[in-house]
């Protein structure tokens, strides 16, 4: 049983070291890079993250399914406030790492990349590929694309980086471990449509990176799962799916 556990969980342990190694050569090496090199490939990957996310978005079947999940989620996220309360978390993590040491941008860090890396169709796609069919593809491509980020990110952004690695870790393997659950309920249409979601968020952290307009995307985050219920609805209803 621990052993099956294992192997559902590999894409996510290899995701999670990823950030770990690109992380650390960032904090390592990153200093070699110019300051305007840096604040350049933050930008490239801010508008990537905006394809990306575009791309993902223009996937839906039914854009009434989207918004209405966003309105919800954003509605109970905001009741919750998961934004503050993972600012909370990264403050604590930067309180006990810092240990006196002058505060950087260690929250900022920290609450930017856990949500680029745990929002979207590959971070959600590919733990439920891993938990239902053993297939790790997508975990692995993601891998790729989070540890190059990682290294840039933390180049410029410092330690926070590297902890976010944990909610990537906890996140992709808790969506891994119960895959099997919800097999019954997770059809091509309920997987497009949380995609597509989770796109608009994903465009939502581009535009923070490139510092357009500050997003709450952490209070928006609950409208991905939202998501499944509307489209079984609108489903059974013949609406548009």
């Amino acid at each position: 049983m621990l052993r099956k556990a294992e192997e559902k969980m590999l894409g996510t342990i290899v995701n999670t070291v990823a950030i770990v190694l690109g992380s650390l050569l960032g904090l390592l090496f990153g200093q070699a890079l110019p300051e305007k090199m840096k604040r350049t490939v933050i930008q490239g990957i801010g508008l990537s993250v905006l394809l990306i996310g575009g791309s993902m978005a223009l996937q839906t079947k039914n854009s009434l399914i989207v918004i209405a999940s966003l309105v919800l989620g954003g509605i109970l996220g905001e009741w919750i406030d998961i934004e503050l309360r993972l600012q909370h978390l990264g403050e604590w993590l930067e309180g006990k790492l810092s240990k006196g040491r002058p505060a950087g941008g260690f929250t900022s860090a920290f609450v930017t990349t856990s949500l680029i890396y745990c929002v979207g169709a590959m971070a959600i796609m590919g733990s439920l590929e891993s938990g239902l069919n053993g297939n790790h593809n997508i975990l692995f491509a993601k891998s790729m694309l989070d540890g190059i980020s990682a290294l840039v990110f933390a180049s410029s952004m410092g330690i926070g980086v590297l902890v976010s690695a944990v909610p990537v870790f906890l996140y992709q393997g808790a969506i891994t471990l119960t895959a099997g659950l919800l097999q019954g309920i997770l059809s091509p249409q309920v997987i497009a449509e949380m995609g597509a979601t989770g796109g608009l968020l994903i465009v939502g952290i581009g535009i923070n990176i490139l510092e357009i307009k500050e997003i709450k995307v952490g209070n928006l985050l609950l409208a991905i799962f939202i998501a499944i219920p509307i489209t079984i609805l609108f489903t059974k209803l013949h609406l548009g799916i």
